[in-house]
């Protein structure tokens, strides 16, 4: 069994991550979508917020599965058995620190192979930061995420 994992901070996901974990479900036998917190933002939304609107927003692709994980990324990877990592890219700037990980990656697990996926050109301007700037001036987001994403943002937005 083929088992990927597409690790991010998702917060929250949007149809870009959304475009990329639905063409690796059709690659793999088993994508496993690793939410992760990343210490240099601040979150909109809980890692258990965030797995729950994963869920909802994949919940048609029976070979997805979402889970949390604290440390190395390759250590994990070791404990799921999984063999790919998937890195959705937009741009050329999101390339240099892919590639860096990547390398790391491959130091520290040379059987681990990353692929790199490049999202849909519907989505290569839309990042989670994106979707909150515009959520936070009440601007709608409805075409950016899913709607069970956009309700939760909109609760959300009404308690700031």
């Amino acid at each position: 069994m083929k088992i990927a994992v597409c690790p991010g901070s998702f917060d929250p996901v949007t149809n870009g991550h959304l475009d990329i974990i639905s063409r690796a479900a059709a690659i793999f036998d088993k994508v496993i979508v690793a939410v992760l917190t990343n210490s240099k933002k601040t979150p909109l939304f809980t890692v258990e917020e965030r797995m729950e609107l994963i869920r909802s927003a994949t919940a048609d692709y029976p070979n997805v599965e979402v889970d949390t994980f604290d440390g190395l990324l390759i250590d994990y990877m070791k404990q799921r058995q999984a063999q790919v990592l998937i890195k959705g890219l937009r741009a050329v700037s999101d390339f240099e620190y892919e590639m860096q990980m990547a390398s790391v990656n491959k130091k520290l697990d040379d059987s681990v192979e990353t692929f790199f996926m490049m999202t849909s050109n519907q989505y290569s301007y839309l990042s989670s930061s994106i979707v909150k700037e515009v959520a936070r001036y009440h601007a709608p987001v409805s075409d950016l995420v899913p709607p069970v994403v956009e309700q939760a943002i909109l609760a959300k937005m009404k308690n700031r």
